[in-house]
């Protein structure tokens, strides 16, 4: 299976709408069960973490099971960060095909989020950059790997935001 831009658009695009609607269970089919996410922090150099195991991340999880693990705490309304659930918007631009070898797709694109709870309505932005595993016949997200580029944030940053 090979894919063109117009359909990893279109699957980037149903992948932050699902966001959007809190289609929590949908959000979570796009991912790979060994899929690592991970945002790593700036540091006081205004570098990059490099290592999540061994240096501080905004978020980081090894695989599927954590993401699962915060959507559970989200629906089930065990997050005090989440709690109301903010209304969210994403918009996804400059996306582009980096490479693709075999049957995995690297992509790179800039997002941008506007978030509203309690009255406030904020502003994430950043890069993020997608492996696209496509062995199962459909894209699953294998690794994203984020960066925020305003980490002078107010809030707590979670997965929806991103």
């Amino acid at each position: 299976m090979s894919m063109n831009i117009e359909q990893v658009q279109a699957f980037l695009f149903r992948e932050a709408r699902l966001l959007d609607d809190k289609q929590w269970d949908d959000w979570l089919a796009c991912y790979h069960p060994a899929a690592e996410f991970w945002m790593p922090s700036w540091d006081d150099d205004g570098e990059l973490t490099r290592d999540p195991q061994s240096e501080i991340s905004l978020i980081y999880y090894p695989n599927r099971g954590g993401l699962e693990d915060r959507v559970f705490r989200i629906k089930t309304e065990r997050s005090a960060a989440s709690t109301p659930e903010p209304r969210t918007g994403h918009n996804l631009h400059n996306i582009e095909i980096v490479s693709q070898q075999g049957e995995e797709i690297q992509v790179r694109y800039n997002w941008q989020t506007l978030s509203y709870r309690y009255n406030t309505t904020d502003s994430y932005f950043g890069t993020t950059h997608v492996t696209l595993d496509l062995t199962s016949g459909q894209p699953l997200i294998k690794r994203k790997y984020i960066v925020l580029k305003n980490d002078y944030i107010h809030h707590v940053i979670d997965v929806y935001h991103l």
